[in-house]
């Protein structure tokens, strides 16, 4: 496997900060495929609550969510790495507030078709 031009830059960091941020891409991947997860419960087992189309849009913008979220979990980690072999500051991410605004919104869906039912 060929070596990305950015790991030859800068000076090599502290391995345990690397691997920090190697755990921390890990968390965000597992918060990834456990939106995917409850995507798919919610289309396959939600038999009282509807109308359906409503419940296919919201595990459709969770399987969306799982996947975006995926994307920034990478684009981070290595944003984090080229911040560390240079020195600078780590780069902000606007991944926090997304994924908090979209299962906010999932939520508070799911509660009113609980509620109206």
């Amino acid at each position: 496997m060929r070596e990305p031009a950015w790991r030859r830059e800068g000076e090599e960091p502290d391995y345990r900060f690397s691997l920090a941020n190697e755990r921390t891409f890990l968390a965000w991947v597992r918060t990834a495929l456990a939106l995917l997860a409850g995507g798919v419960v919610l289309e396959q087992f939600s038999t009282h609550i509807g109308p359906h189309i409503v419940v296919v849009i919201l595990a459709v913008a969770l399987g969306v969510l799982s996947a975006v979220l995926s994307v920034i979990a990478y684009v981070r980690w290595r944003a984090n790495e080229i911040a560390m072999r240079h020195g600078r500051r780590l780069p902000s991410t606007v991944a926090i507030p997304l994924l908090s605004a979209i299962v906010l919104a999932v939520a508070a869906v799911i509660v009113i078709l609980l509620a109206v039912q």
